[in-house]
């Protein structure tokens, strides 16, 4: 079951730049970038972390999508 996120609309929709994210969490904008193409899931550390930045409940960001096979 992948895991999704909202990353990138949330923060364009706040006018907050990757790279100004990225200090403000004290990550690089590759592992944002990564993590906004979901090529990367954060550590469980940096997701709690991104949930606060946002103040948003967690499943307004991040979405495990489900296996169609049951």
């Amino acid at each position: 079951m992948p895991v999704k996120n909202n990353i990138r609309k949330v923060r364009k929709e706040r006018g907050i730049k990757q790279l100004q994210m990225a200090e403000d969490l004290q990550v690089t904008r590759q592992t944002f970038t990564a993590i906004e193409n979901n090529k990367y899931n954060p550590s469980l550390e940096l997701a709690l972390k991104i949930v606060k930045y946002f103040d948003l409940p967690i499943h307004e960001i991040f979405i495990l999508e489900e296996d169609d096979k049951k």
